[in-house]
């Protein structure tokens, strides 16, 4: 299903750089992360936001060569805070564009989409995840 979400946003980013949009972001969410993380080893996305992420694999980490920020839960089976710390120390060994892990406490899997409009503390963090990204966006898409 990812190898299909990556083959898929190829004629997307085709389109917006037919039309002269040449400085692109991409961010997923859990299955789409790791179809951002490929897009991000190629050169068609000039950053990366990807937020609970879910199977993405080292050898794929190794392969990214844009800015790209990894936005994790700390109960997340998934892609365990550990594993997200692990692509981070990978990621910062690579001087030729920033990267940044942030792991969100006492949140789950899908904290970001999936949580109660009437939670105000669940709120506040899907908020502060969802301007994290777009700070990356504004920083690194140009």
């Amino acid at each position: 299903m990812q190898e299909k979400g990556f083959e898929d946003a190829k004629p997307v980013i085709a389109a917006l750089k037919s039309r002269g949009v040449f400085s692109i972001g991409a961010a997923g969410f859990c299955w789409g992360g790791k179809v951002v993380v490929n897009l991000a080893s190629s050169d068609d996305i000039q950053a990366a936001v990807v937020l609970h992420p879910s199977r993405i694999t080292e050898d794929e980490i190794k392969e990214v060569k844009v800015p790209i920020a990894i936005l994790g839960a700390e109960i997340d089976h998934s892609s365990p805070p550990e594993q997200l710390k692990q692509f981070g120390e990978m990621l910062s060994t690579k001087s030729e564009f920033d990267s940044f892990v942030k792991i969100f406490p006492g949140v789950a899997h899908g904290w970001t989409v999936r949580y109660n409009a009437e939670d105000e503390s669940a709120v506040k963090i899907a908020e502060e995840a969802h301007e994290d990204m777009l700070n990356w966006f504004v920083k690194y898409v140009k």
